[in-house]
């Protein structure tokens, strides 16, 4: 208590001064509609700055919830385009369900060597297996290929091992999509396409309706060039990835419920033929 009378004292002049400064700035603004204007508007100013920078930093932490509820959307919306409606007579609108969808995260992604790897957050106990197809929102990224209980790892599109069926979009001509050039980690190759068949640079490359593992006409990439082979008579295709296989993140993996049943099928076929 002592202390504070003896700065009140110590400084009695500067603490007069400032008092009746506030008292005379007080009768101002009250005796004038100019300053009393002035005045509102600098506050108001000054209390919608804090109000951006408090929204700004607001935002900016919600960006991880709403990235992810953003994901969980587009999951939704793969699962319906993935799969089919059927015409039956007892309903116009049955769907049935040949695909499931579920999302993920790379955690680990390698796209320098000749096989590549891409590491997930999800494994067994999400009900991923070997053979699944990984997209992205971009395009296709690679196939499931070892699982752990809660990690994958994925054969990336970028190994001189992947094979994977693939088409020229809006037709039926179909080959196989592979790395050849492993030097360039943004073009892969499709073979097998007939000399007939016309082509143009730009043109849509999608996966083929020949794949027990992807759905069909996702995206892949656009031709960049092509050259003929003449002594096989079919075209060799470069094709620009959709993809920036160096900076993946959210993943959707895909996972056919009927692919058993249509392996087993063929299998039995096989079987019978021998």
């Amino acid at each position: 208590m002592q202390q504070i009378i003896n700065f009140i004292i110590r400084y009695k002049t500067f603490l007069l001064y400032f008092f009746l400064l506030v008292i005379s700035l007080i009768f101002t603004f009250q005796s004038h509609s100019y300053h009393q204007s002035k005045f509102l508007n600098s506050s108001n100013y000054l209390t919608g700055s804090i109000y951006s920078f408090s929204d700004n930093i607001s935002s900016y932490f919600g960006l991880r919830e709403e990235n992810n509820r953003l994901v969980e959307e587009n999951r939704r919306l793969r699962n319906k385009l993935f799969n089919s409606t059927l015409l039956t007579t007892t309903s116009l609108d049955s769907t049935v369900n040949d695909y499931e969808v579920i999302k993920g995260r790379v955690i680990n992604n390698s796209y320098s060597d000749q096989r590549n790897y891409i590491t997930i957050d999800k494994g067994l106990n999400d009900s991923i297996a070997q053979d699944m197809g990984v997209i992205t929102d971009k395009g296709i990224l690679g196939i499931v290929e070892n699982t752990s209980n809660n990690f994958a790892t994925v054969q990336s599109i970028l190994s001189e091992r992947s094979t994977i069926n693939a088409k020229i979009k809006n037709s039926n001509h179909f080959g196989s999509l592979v790395w050849e050039n492993t030097q360039d980690y943004n073009v892969v190759q499709l073979i097998d396409i007939p000399r007939l068949v016309p082509l143009t640079i730009g043109d849509t490359i999608v996966t083929g309706a020949m794949s027990s593992i992807f759905p069909e006409n996702i995206p892949i990439g656009t031709i960049k060039n092509f050259d003929l082979d003449n002594s096989k008579s079919f075209y060799f295709i470069d094709v620009e990835l959709f993809n920036d296989m160096t900076n993946i993140g959210n993943i959707y993996i895909i996972k056919n419920l009927n692919r058993k049943e249509v392996l087993e099928l063929e299998a039995e076929t096989q079987d019978n033929d021998q």
